[in-house]
């Protein structure tokens, strides 16, 4: 029924009654079409003796005003796609930092390999797609899991193997955690090539919900901010409801007293980092449906997800929830204006001064820590 509208609209705009044509350019006002603002666009040019297309000057006042009001809806619709655009670059963000912010909150290590686990769950996507070509949309969901236990093995083995012997030698797990990463991009490379790989999107995660002929949020994003949330929310339910969560605040709040009370914190280490880890991997199956997957995948969001887990407070997961979506966002709206390198500068130099205010983060962590 609008669309008959608007083409009978377009049509009148012909008619040689001015007050007819002004009644049809009221009707098309804040119309989103493009054939709308193309046809009320011409009325206003002029043609090369200097005359208007539209002779009449009420019309012209009155397609000006429906131009005006297109425009306002155009960039209010524009900034709803932004703010979109952002929160689907800050679920991201929020997968890959919340793992970072547990492990590093509870023990305290920089894992420079964090990028490589997120990799890992890319990865596992990926050939569960390949030995399942006939099944897409089933390999995707099966990889939910999948990536959890392959991720979170890996950080196990890093945790036991290498990490526990280098408490309270931060400069050699950093370097130890890079040299790890760099083995795992090059495992990948060895096993897979080093060319990128597409991971197909399932049926039900293509297309677009289409709002109107401007505005259109794409199935994958929606899908991806929904799996961050669930995600979150699972996690806040196991640190706040569980037997696990009570352990691990209470050695990332007091290390020596938990122990004292009976609390196996090398145990607690373990499982922490393993969680931490497995969370990346579920990173790394949200990722591969935007973007292609390849052994350098999780070194693009490894500095982002340190900066979210500064911004919002070690430790604390309403912290990185936060953190995630504004820093998303606040790259979306300054991408246009400054190009992506540009606007991660921007907002790295706003994040220092922030933290020269507030070196804990937006929500620090609460408790009697001992330094």
């Amino acid at each position: 029924r609008e669309k008959i509208d608007v083409a009978l609209a377009l049509f009148t705009l012909s008619h040689a009654e001015p007050a007819i044509r002004k009644q049809a350019v009221t009707a098309l006002a804040g119309n989103m079409e493009p054939a709308v603002k193309a046809k009320l666009d011409a009325m206003l040019s002029v043609n090369e003796q200097g005359e208007y297309l539209e002779p009449s000057k009420a019309v012209r006042i009155a397609a000006q005003s429906a131009l005006a009001s297109i425009d306002l809806k155009r960039s209010i619709y524009g900034f709803i796609e932004t703010v979109f655009f952002g929160l689907s670059l800050g679920s991201v963000l929020l997968l890959v930092a919340i793992g970072l912010s547990i492990t590093f909150g509870v023990m305290g290590v920089i894992n420079m390999a964090h990028g490589e686990l997120i990799m890992l769950g890319a990865y596992t996507t990926y050939v569960l797609q390949t030995l399942m070509p006939n099944h897409i949309g089933m390999a995707v969901i099966l990889s939910i899991p999948a990536a959890f236990v392959v991720s979170g093995l890996v950080g196990i083995g890093i945790e036991r193997g290498v990490i526990q012997f280098l408490k309270g030698r931060p400069l050699e797990t950093l370097l130890a955690t890079f040299g790890i990463s760099l083995i795992l991009q090059q495992a990948v490379r060895t096993l897979f090539s080093p060319l990128n790989r597409q991971v197909i999107t399932p049926e039900w995660m293509s297309g677009a919900l289409q709002i109107n002929p401007v505005l259109s949020f794409t199935y994958n994003r929606l899908y991806v901010i929904l799996f961050s949330l669930i995600v979150f929310f699972l996690l806040l339910l196991i640190m706040k409801r569980t037997v696990l969560g009570l352990y691990v605040r209470a050695v990332s709040q007091n290390r020596d007293m938990a122990k004292a009370m009976g609390i196996r914190s090398e145990w607690v280490d373990a499982m922490t980092f393993g969680l931490g880890s497995g969370v990346a991997g579920l990173a790394g199956v949200a990722l591969s449906q935007l973007t292609n997957v390849g052994p350098n995948l999780g070194q693009a969001y490894i500095i982002d997800s340190f900066m979210v887990v500064v911004f919002g407070g070690v430790g604390n997961l309403w912290g990185t929830l936060v953190g995630g979506l504004s820093l998303g966002v606040a790259n979306k709206f300054l991408e246009p204006a400054t190009g992506a390198v540009l606007a991660k500068i921007i907002v790295l130099v706003a994040l220092i001064l922030f933290i020269q205010k507030r070196p804990s983060g937006l929500f620090p962590q609460k408790g009697r820590s001992v330094e």
